[in-house]
């Protein structure tokens, strides 16, 4: 049901992983070369590469853990009368989402290496979607159990 609260908060949840597997994760320049290397959900990969450099690596570990978030948010939406396994589900969520953050860093600094220069890479908005997609889903949490309070309060009355 899309009309509570913590709905809306898995809803974005599913958006901000989707989102992970098109924005960049991580990018850094050389000044001396220009060579940019970009760091994606599903590569690491040198933006403007010379015939020499175009070794890339393949990260598909981000975007299988992401859309695997997404998707257990999605599911989670939708069992919305077994309030219990939302707030399992949500856990599960909760540990892909660490696993994410985890792995683009990993991936981060596997790229940091393969472009040896002393000035540190940035990391962009693919990097810091999960940490919003944490909050949210603590937040989705915090309201089901309010919801499971409240329908044992009322249980109680009866």
């Amino acid at each position: 049901m899309i009309q509570r609260i913590q709905s809306v908060f898995l809803l974005l949840l599913a958006v901000a992983m989707l989102s992970v597997v098109f924005l960049p994760i991580w990018s850094k320049t050389d000044p001396l070369s220009k060579q940019e290397l970009v760091l994606t959900s599903t590569k690491i990969a040198y933006a403007h590469a010379d015939p020499g450099m175009s070794v890339t690596t393949s990260t598909y570990a981000i975007v299988a853990l992401a859309l695997a978030s997404a998707a257990v948010a999605l599911f989670e939406i939708f069992q919305y009368r077994n309030r219990f396994l939302q707030l399992k589900l949500g856990f599960f969520n909760l540990l892909l989402i660490v696993a994410t953050i985890g792995a683009s860093y990993y991936y981060s600094g596997v790229a940091e290496q393969m472009l040896n220069v002393k000035i540190p890479g940035t990391f962009e908005a693919g990097f810091y979607l999960p940490t919003l997609a944490l909050v949210l889903n603590l937040l989705a949490s915090r309201f089901i159990r309010r919801d499971e309070q409240l329908v044992r309060s009322m249980d109680r009355l009866r």
